[in-house]
């Protein structure tokens, strides 16, 4: 009976018109090319690839941002978890929406006051530049390559819902496509081209998300109460349910997913730590600070940010258990990218064929604008920092940067490719949530250290990214989340030895305490006018930007 459920849950799993989607697809695509283009005729030197020449108004990089941060994990992750575990899956939206309040209050200001094109020229403004520049680059590419998987594995699950591809090799060739069209967005359009579609795809995201929220009020013709009696009741009678042995109330409750056990309950921490801290120590999110001309405009473009933020993720939780509700956990994990296709699904049960292809297609350009942004900082990360700073000594032209950058963009774009295919089957806001991981641990001490704390040296600051970086990285190797577990990357390997999925609760103690003692056991590094210099930069802004009438 059980089987017989599924298999029928599969069946009706394809939704829509694979010609009709892809056709919308494909005018997407095409306009969003054509934005790219025309922004690209006007990048010529490094200053306009790496950050668009600081030339967008407050309220342009508040859309920006917004466009940066809400990638496929924040749609189509967080819908797929609330409508499998409810509760426990609302918690990423929470903790990615108070993650901002990290950001905005210690370091958004001060940052784009110190630095220029990275978080390297930040870090590296008072200590010896070489080992920090390297060892910040490190952790940018890192942190950017976690971050391109969960949105080559979202973009993988998007299409192959949208033209119902059950099989592993479709699957892979949709997410190969996905990543060669980034290539080709980031080496024609450089920060400028990438600013202006996460500009329009971050309202045409909020605004298709406000959409779905009013449609589904309207298909079950009550408010929140309504929405959340039929989702208990959907789960109630599902087959998932049958199989996991679960109470159907268990959705509006915590610890379905993160509870019952121990480990359970310290993953659950661990994961808020890392989401709460991580936004601070992206370095994506962070570059976008210096696309403004005024620490004003940064200000503003931050507060515009968090409207926009907070509104998407209120939103989330009406989708998410809407999803729940409308088309239930049998054929949400039936469907190919299993969890990730549950707000394809619920478009299509709102507004059919066509409205499941538009909000799909905003939700692929949100894809495609997203790792075009991280794309640009790995590339810059390693163009600026290593090879001009530390390779050629500060003596390399621009074009000679913007090539080597050009040539990152296409390696990392094949390495996320490749990761991006084994990665398929993970939840995308998991898969996210590892890359906020790395960069609370590695990014994050360094950051606030070198912005607040006098003292700091470069031995501390190479100790605190180093450990942090590794240490995230090895427990992420030996974590569940890669092999052991029926979802992980290798499921038929089993070599976790560390229980939990999230390594935060201790990657990031790690690498605070490593830059404490690595700050304690250096030598100190006697550049005491230009850490006076940065103290006053990052407080006033006086030294990286013309005076401006207040």
């Amino acid at each position: 009976m059980q089987t017989h459920t599924l298999a029928a849950a599969a069946e009706s799993a394809a939704a829509g018109n694979p010609i009709l989607n892809i056709a919308v697809f494909g005018v997407f695509i095409v306009f969003t090319l054509y934005v790219v283009t025309r922004a690209g005729k006007t990048t010529k030197e490094s200053a306009d690839f790496y950050t668009g020449g600081a030339s967008f108004s407050g309220t342009q990089n508040g859309l920006a941002i917004a466009g940066d941060y809400l990638s496929a994990a924040s749609f189509l992750g967080i819908v797929g978890s609330i409508a499998l575990f409810g509760y426990d899956g609302f918690l990423y939206s929470i903790g990615f929406f108070v993650a901002w309040l990290v950001a905005l209050l210690l370091v958004a200001e001060p940052l784009r006051n110190v630095g220029r094109f990275t978080m390297a020229d930040v870090l590296s403004f008072r200590l010896k530049q070489k080992p920090v520049r390297v060892a910040a680059a490190f952790g940018t590419l890192f942190v950017s390559l976690f971050y391109l998987i969960a949105q080559m594995a979202g973009a993988g699950s998007l299409v192959s819902v949208l033209l119902n591809l059950h099989s592993y090799s479709s699957q892979a060739i949709c997410v190969a496509v996905v990543g060669i069209i980034m290539i080709i967005y980031v080496l024609v359009g450089g920060m400028k081209g990438t600013t202006y579609v996460q500009m329009i795809k971050a309202v045409l995201l909020i605004t298709g998300v406000a959409i779905m929220a009013v449609l589904v009020f309207i298909k079950i013709r009550g408010g929140m109460g309504t929405l959340f009696d039929t989702a208990i009741a959907t789960h109630g009678s599902s087959a998932h349910l049958a199989q996991k042995g679960y109470d159907p109330n268990a959705i509006m409750q915590p610890g379905l997913k993160y509870g019952g056990t121990t480990t359970k309950k310290l993953d659950f921490v661990s994961l808020g730590l890392s989401l709460v801290l991580g936004t601070a120590g992206l370095p994506h999110v962070l570059m976008r600070f210096y696309t403004v001309p005024t620490a004003k405009e940064a200000r503003k473009s931050v507060t515009w940010a968090i409207v926009l933020i907070g509104s998407f993720y209120l939103l989330t939780l009406v989708l998410g258990y809407a999803a729940a509700a409308l088309v239930g956990p049998d054929r949400i994990l039936a469907a190919p990218g299993g969890a990730n296709s549950a707000a394809p699904l619920l478009a299509f049960e709102l507004g059919g064929s066509l409205f499941m292809a538009l909000i799909s297609a905003v939700a692929f350009a949100t894809v495609l604008a997203v790792v075009a942004g991280l794309a640009i900082t790995a590339s810059a990360s390693i163009a600026h920092d290593v090879y001009d700073a530390v390779l050629r000594d500060g003596k390399s032209t621009p074009e000679e940067q913007v090539r080597v950058s050009r040539i990152t963009v296409v390696v990392l774009g094949i390495v996320s490719i490749i990761l991006g295919i084994l990665a398929m089957n993970q939840n995308v806001a998991f898969l996210v949530s590892l890359a906020f991981a790395i960069a609370a641990s590695a990014n994050l001490p360094t950051i606030l250290y070198s912005l607040y704390w006098k003292r700091f040296n470069t031995t501390g600051a190479v100790a605190s990214i180093y450990t942090g970086l590794i240490s995230a990285l090895l427990l992420i190797i030996f974590s569940p989340a890669v092999s052991g577990s029926p979802t992980a990357m290798f499921p038929d390997a089993d070599w976790a030895i560390f229980p939990l999925t999230s390594p935060g609760i201790v990657s990031i103690p790690l690498g605070f305490l490593a830059g404490i003692i690595g700050t304690y056991l250096g030598k100190p590094d006697n550049f005491d006018e230009l850490q006076s210099e940065m103290e006053v930069r990052s407080l006033t802004g006086v030294g990286v930007e013309a005076p401006v009438d207040h």
